[in-house]
């Protein structure tokens, strides 16, 4: 149930404040109206700040968000009791009760209630943008008009636990170079920081010249002891305040991001996921029924790189210009030639969206490839880079000691 805020008269005429938990706003109503009172205004409760982290509700003010992996069950959960054969209400009942997270539930049960309203699934989604996108949207209002729901809801599972594999298999891809990454860090800072000044105070005591690496060496140590944190700080401040800054200004994003589509491999990479999101977008809205159009623009949406949405959004107006869509996905020069020999495939024999599909699996498995290059090529660099630093480390605390022994 959610907790709805009310202002009511009571039988004297006095007006009073109050929360009441209902499944839908008319329901609530109803219960009011059945305590005796007539209802002037009943909206979703919403805490005040002091009080907002004790409700589950809180969820719904936040703009609140699912991840991947929790939309795909969600979904899946759907999926299979509407394809049993339970009414809907039944359904968004039973799965947002067993849900485990209260965020879940609540937004759920919300949803039910505006279905209860006699809103359409799709419209009480649309009151949670951040966790149904408009690719989830216009699926399930595609669905809910053609009343093919269940059959929706099965393609929108599996999409989603798509992207949820595709994301888990960067995720653990990833672990291991960072992992390496980290602990080199921790013990060059570790050796320059604690081991080299112990080890090099012994040569400064003497008269000796210390060599020229050497104080480098010294010289590097020193500033990583008292100047290191206050550069990590900078570095971290300047990043936050760099997303920031190309958040507002559209001009130096598209020139990052451009410069970034420019960088081998991974601009192969960043190119790869977003046409295969795109193609992947594309084949599911329109084997729901969504217009071309629509699901053109919807899939632009998707895109992570300013320059590759632009280029999209321009393939979209394009293709209502009359141009087929294989030759306005050309045109933008970030599709690769198979799959768009694939869409042109579609387009001349009227299947489009299984040819879509077909494409962006493809795409997929030319990002796993890329991210295995990237991996394949970054373990040898960084075991070389590392290498060479502790080589310099090694060589400018004995070179005094070589010294040593000539003059003795």
């Amino acid at each position: 149930m959610t907790t709805y805020s009310y202002t009511a008269l009571d039988n004297k005429g006095v007006q009073t404040r109050g929360t009441i938990e209902a499944d839908s706003l008319r329901l609530a109503r109803q219960q009011l109206r059945d305590q005796g009172y007539i209802p002037l205004d009943v909206e979703i409760f919403a805490e005040n700040s002091k009080n907002q982290g004790k409700s589950e509700n809180r969820f719904l003010f936040r703009g609140p968000s699912l991840t991947v992996k929790e939309l795909a069950l969600a979904t899946r959960q759907l999926a299979t009791l509407l394809a049993a054969g339970i009414p809907l209400e039944e359904v968004l009942q039973g799965v947002g009760e067993q849900a485990e997270k209260p965020k879940v539930k609540s937004i759920l049960l919300s949803v039910r209630g505006k279905v209860l309203e006699g809103n359409s699934l799709a419209s009480g989604m649309a009151d949670f943008p951040r966790v149904f996108p408009a690719l989830y949207r216009a699926t399930i209002a595609a669905g809910e008009q053609t009343g093919r729901l269940d059959t929706v809801l099965v393609r929108l599972a599996d999409y989603t636990e798509r992207q949820q594999e595709m994301r888990q298999k960067i995720q653990q891809a990833l672990i291991y170079p960072a992992l390496m990454t980290s602990v080199s860090v921790i013990i060059v800072i570790f050796l320059m920081i604690f081991v080299v000044p112990k080890m090099v105070a012994v040569f400064q005591t003497s008269s000796q010249v210390l060599p020229l690496a050497t104080q480098i060496l010294l010289v590097i140590s020193h500033g990583m002891k008292f100047i290191g944190p206050a550069i990590i700080i900078g570095s971290l401040g300047f990043a936050i305040w760099f997303r920031r800054f190309i958040k507002k200004n559209v001009d130096i994003k598209r020139r990052f991001h451009l410069v970034l589509l420019k960088i081998p491999l991974l601009g192969k990479t960043i190119k790869a996921i977003n046409t295969a999101r795109f193609s992947r977008t594309f084949g599911i809205l329109l084997a729901a029924g969504v217009p071309v159009l629509e699901a053109m623009k919807i899939g632009a949406d998707l895109a992570t790189s300013l320059p590759i949405y632009e280029a999209l959004n321009t393939a979209t107006l394009r293709v209502r210009e009359g141009i087929p869509i294989h030759q306005a996905l050309k045109l933008t020069t970030y599709f690769p030639a198979m799959s768009l020999h694939l869409i042109a495939s579609g387009e001349a024999s009227g299947q489009l969206e299984a040819m879509l599909e077909r494409a962006a699996n493809n795409q997929e498995k030319d990002v796993e490839r890329l991210i295995d290059t990237v991996l394949t090529l970054f373990e040898p660099m960084l075991i070389l880079g590392m290498g060479s630093v502790v080589l310099f480390i090694v060589m400018a605390v004995l070179l005094p000691v070589f010294s040593l022994n000539q003059m003795g």
